[in-house]
């Protein structure tokens, strides 16, 4: 298909074609040539065979994978695709075949791995969807609190709000023209996620008659889903924390080759079969798939004393929202863009919108199912009623007045979910943006890398109560207190109160309270970041030190030790010990990678795992500002580049800007950009 790509100076792709499917096309093959190792190694987690060239570290992935049944919810979601959509998902698959072996011979990770290119299906880009997503709503939180109203009873549930392996730490702002300098209106923020390298985030363009949008992709998934701005609209997510995946305790028998689980009117047949996942450095390994009228089993099976299936609405539906995708990148305004992600179905998020007309949306969008609230909290016995869905949750919206704020916090997305993030995010976007009424696109770097760390308040407090101190301990405590509470890289009053923070959240792990939820083994691995004790406490601590749960005098005396223990530690600047920690397929273990300013509860969300280690693993996977004043007045910044190929120059180019707060110019003027041809991508 007749195509051109251009570049700008960062290296971003610009495609411009003289049809949607066309430019379908060109977006595929650009997604193989820039992303091939990417995209081949998320093909593969979508399919459950990861392991057969990256080993046993892939196993549990991949028999999860196999036992959810991505793959094959993947090909029923396609298989229901209207022809429009499907027709333009076909193209765009054609491209990443046309692409792959040019993007192979580029990657050196396949000649390292044995790996060789794959023929990627119609229903692929669904399956990597999917396989992006399936854990993003953190259903083992479910395993958790189960294990929390067991051990401790059910009133313990809510002090773990925030029970996830990570907090939740996805930004984003619309500031109306009542409060921009042009008087038109900016919608701006950052997708906060596990970091990986190469990133999950593509800057991308895509022009043809009908449309010219720039925005941020997801490598191996047409369109731009999340981040767009087609010169007219633009618009922007962050997760709504909504509840809408259900875990079940089932009752699973054999009789004979079939088995069979109990539903609330008794026993019937399960379907069953089983799979091999093949292991670069073991033996293969059989893995038995079952499903029951709930969902697929992914924990335990007929002859485990626990079994745990899974349902999730792409499963029930047989749709995964992709019709939403094409209408996004039409869009003119608003009521396009609301009419588009009518269509959206996982993840479930909140979107804000506006356009030049005046046009602003604020609202939910994904399915939810209506069902018992005991689903939405803990794992529910299959075999009693009750617990069935009951249909699917009208989405709510909200009116936009002055400036909307989204930062997973209670807001519209209240009435859809269990567990939200702490208020401190969106309170402090609120302040920092109700301060003035003159911001420019380039002025949103201050709330991007705000480092105000509001939870830190409990703890302080606790430690200003304590008496009689060693004096060293004393002098720590008052450094402490001073402490202009940011998160700043420079600082080593903030790597003093991380230390007090681990060592306080280790001792209050070993209470003999909270000790018998220590052990996540009877759980499979791959859900133990979401069991494991001391990051837990390390996420609730603002709960924990405020509530009755732990005695008084055990919480004083957490403090007091933590304050004898770091007394004697050398200061450190918290860049130092804060470094970033990306998860990448094929790791160099010679990269070394950055300090960074930020914490969990900052707008600049820059997320360790308080307890166990400093280093980052979840912060700002891009960062963006959508001027509808001028759209060439916007900006964009991801953390790495626009490549994924190792040795290119726009690899890292990108990633002391990320680390400064800086971003880029989005240019949308085709004089600026450099046209590629094909002998500059062999």
């Amino acid at each position: 298909m007749e195509h051109q790509v251009f570049r700008d100076p960062w290296g971003i792709p610009h495609l411009r074609a003289d049809d949607p499917h066309a430019l379908a096309f060109a977006q595929g093959r650009n997604a193989a040539t820039d992303r091939a190792w990417q995209i081949e190694v998320e093909r593969h987690r979508s399919q459950g065979t990861s392991a057969s060239f990256l080993g046993t570290d892939a196993l549990d992935w991949d028999r999860f994978a196999r036992q959810a049944r991505l793959a094959d919810t993947a090909r029923r979601c396609h298989d229901n695709l209207d022809p429009a959509t499907a027709a333009w998902l076909h193209a765009y698959v054609d491209g990443v075949n046309a692409g792959l072996a040019t993007g192979a011979r580029r990657a050196p990770q396949f000649a390292a791995t044995g790996l060789t290119p794959g023929h990627w299906q119609p229903w692929t880009p669904l399956a990597v969807w999917l396989a992006h997503h399936i854990l993003f709503a953190g259903f083992p939180a479910k395993l958790w609190r189960t294990e929390v109203a067991r051990h401790l009873g059910e009133d313990a549930i809510r002090l773990f709000a925030t029970d996830r392996p990570d907090t939740a730490g996805s930004n984003g702002w619309l500031l109306t023209g009542a409060r921009t300098a042009s008087g038109s209106p900016i919608v701006a923020g950052d997708p906060h996620r596990f970091i990986e390298d190469p990133g999950i985030y593509q800057q991308i363009r895509l022009a043809c008659p009908a449309y010219d949008v720039v925005g941020l992709a997801v490598p191996g998934v047409p369109g731009i889903a999340h981040f767009g701005h087609t010169g007219t609209v633009a618009w922007a997510i962050t997760n709504a924390m909504a509840d809408y995946q259900d875990l079940y305790a089932e009752r699973l028998r054999r009789r004979g080759d079939t088995v069979e689980a109990l539903g609330p009117d008794g026993w019937h047949p399960a379907e069953r079969h089983v799979e091999t996942v093949e292991v670069a450095d073991g033996d293969p390994v059989e893995v038995e798939i079952v499903e029951t009228a709930r969902g697929p089993v992914i924990i335990g099976g007929p002859d485990d004393e626990q079994a745990i299936s899974l349902r999730y609405p792409p499963r029930v539906s047989g749709d995964l929202g992709f019709a939403a995708l094409p209408a996004l990148l039409a869009a003119t305004r608003v009521a396009d863009v609301d009419a588009a992600v009518d269509h959206w179905v996982e993840p479930v998020n909140v979107v804000l919108a506006a356009d030049t007309a005046g046009g602003l949306l604020h609202r939910a969008a994904g399915a939810v199912p209506v069902r018992n609230r005991a689903n939405g909290l803990r794992v529910v016995p299959a075999w009693e009623p009750g617990h069935e869905w009951r249909g699917w949750h009208d989405l709510p919206r909200a009116e936009v007045h002055d400036l909307a704020v989204m930062a997973n916090e209670r807001g519209v997305a209240t009435p859809l979910g269990v567990e939200f993030a702490p208020p401190h995010r969106a309170d402090r976007i609120r302040e920092l943006l109700t301060a003035r009424r003159d911001w420019t696109a380039d002025d949103q770097k201050t709330v991007h890398t705000d480092t105000r760390l509001a939870s830190a308040e409990p703890l302080l407090a606790l430690l200003a109560g304590l008496d009689g101190l060693a004096p060293a301990a004393a002098t720590l405590r008052d450094r402490m207190l001073r402490w202009d509470r940011e998160m700043r890289a420079d600082s080593v009053d903030a790597t003093a109160f991380a230390v007090v923070r681990a060592i306080v959240v280790r001792h209050l792990a070993a209470h003999p309270t909270l000790t018998p939820l220590a052990d996540p083994t009877r759980y499979p691995a791959l859900f133990h970041p979401w069991l494991a004790l001391v990051p837990k406490v390390g996420f609730a601590l603002e709960t924990l030190l405020t509530t009755d749960l732990l005695p008084a005098a055990d919480r004083i005396a957490a403090a007091r030790a933590a304050l004898d223990e770091a007394a004697d530690t050398a200061p450190t600047p918290w860049g130092e010990v804060h470094r970033l920690a990306p998860w990448a397929a094929l790791p160099d273990p010679e990269e070394q990678w950055p300090g960074l300013s930020g914490d969990h509860d900052c707008v600049l969300a820059t997320s360790s795992v308080p307890g166990a280690t400093h280093l980052c693993f979840r912060a700002s996977a891009a960062r963006y500002v959508w001027d509808l004043g001028r759209r060439d007045d916007s900006r964009w910044i991801v953390p790495f580049g626009a490549s994924g190929v190792p040795g290119d120059p726009h690899r890292r180019d990108q990633l002391p800007y990320w680390l400064r707060g800086d971003l880029a110019p989005v240019v949308t003027d085709w004089h600026r950009l450099t046209e590629e041809r094909d002998d500059d991508i062999h």
